[in-house]
């Protein structure tokens, strides 16, 4: 009962932290979907040469595009004449950053985090691209790939830049999300309540095992970028290398199955190569340059308190995001529900009336039929 009871606890605590980060990350990500469309991107991001994948790389960082957008998006990109290490750069830059999650890193992670994962996103992006441009220079592919996401194009057909704004911020990112960062905060709570402190660091030690061991954890398994902050702050605190933790909360997010199979298929076996290349030793750089730099110098790592408001701030803050994913998640399927109970009440209501009706009029005189003796 007692773990039940601190399992709970660690779990709320971590919401209340990163909720006010997040609800902010929420509407600057839906400001930034109505003046920043899909046709914006794919205008400007295409053709080839070098400067289109520094403008992928760049574009990709805090794009606020919903999880089944990014990979449509970027083929689309390639189908309308952008390069294969275009596309590939903002393939990689994309998924691993965006506007929610560097503002939710801020809050459980600091600065520190919050400054290098949109940089090595960037970095990791271009040294994609340019190893796609240097190793394959093949034709574009002539397969077409659908490029709407249907959550995105609801949005910017329905209402006003204002409606839109809020729609996309408060109703189609907590869609997306909501699940895979349910699932990142109970790991958090269950990783804080059932391992003893200092267990990654006695298991795993220090240098560049923990680090591939993240590496080879986080190349397979999916979590999105938020979902990935509130696992790497707990394992931190149970003894994880600052750097161990930055490679999972690059490969994590970077790489999924989808991913992977698109560009295989669509872009071939070279530029699949250099993406996961990209990846792997732009997550490995990293991770050792972060310890090293922590070995030399004191750094706030994974001590949010600095970067909290205050206490009813983050316990407020948290109610109402668990309101707005419940909502965003389970909200058609309660509206619908309270329509079919509603036209159910109506229904026996009408055939009350009429049952009413019919009895009065079986009782009014000269209306029952004469008895016959």
């Amino acid at each position: 009962m007692d773990a039940i009871t601190t399992a709970l606890g660690e779990f709320w605590g971590t919401v209340a932290e990163m909720s006010p980060y997040l609800l902010f990350g929420f509407a600057v990500a839906g400001v930034l979907s109505v003046f920043v469309s899909q046709a914006f991107v794919q205008r400007h991001l295409g053709g080839r040469g070098l400067w289109p994948v520094v403008k992928s790389a760049l574009f990709g960082v805090p794009l606020p595009l919903c999880s089944c957008s990014v990979i449509p998006v970027s083929m689309s990109l390639y189908n309308n004449g952008a390069s294969k290490a275009a596309t590939v750069a903002f393939l990689l830059s994309t998924p691993q950053t965006g506007v929610d999650s560097i503002l939710v890193t801020l809050g459980l992670l600091g600065p520190v985090f919050a400054v290098l994962r949109p940089v090595m996103a960037l970095v990791t992006g271009l040294v994609g691209g340019v190893l796609t441009d240097l190793w394959d220079h093949g034709a574009q592919s002539e397969s077409p790939v659908t490029a709407s996401c249907p959550h995105c194009r609801a949005d910017k057909e329905h209402g006003s830049k204002v409606m839109a704004a809020l729609r996309h911020g408060f109703v189609t990112l907590p869609r997306d999300i909501g699940r895979p960062l349910l699932v990142g905060l109970v790991a958090a709570a269950a990783i804080s309540t059932a391992i003893p402190d200092d267990f990654f660091a006695e298991t795993l030690g220090t240098g560049i095992r923990p680090m591939v061991v993240m590496m080879l954890v986080g190349i397979p398994l999916y979590v999105c970028a938020t979902a990935s902050v509130p696992v790497a702050a707990a394992m931190i605190l149970k003894g994880l290398s600052p750097g161990a933790a930055l490679v999972f909360l690059m490969t994590g997010p970077a790489t999924n199955a989808a991913g992977l199979v698109t560009i295989w298929k669509t872009l071939g076996t070279r530029a699949a190569a250099a993406f996961l290349t990209a990846v792997a030793v732009c997550s490995l750089a990293s991770g050792m340059l972060l310890d090293w730099v922590v070995g030399r110098i004191d750094l706030p790592l994974a001590t949010s308190s600095h970067w909290m408001p205050g206490p009813w701030v983050g316990n407020l803050s948290a109610i109402v995001l668990i309101g707005v994913i419940v909502l965003a998640l389970y909200g058609k399927a309660l509206r619908s529900d309270g329509a079919a109970r509603n036209a159910g009440s109506r229904n026996a209501g009408m055939r009350a009336r009429d049952s009413e009706s019919s009895r009065s009029q079986s009782r009014e005189p000269g209306t029952q039929k004469p008895v016959v003796h």
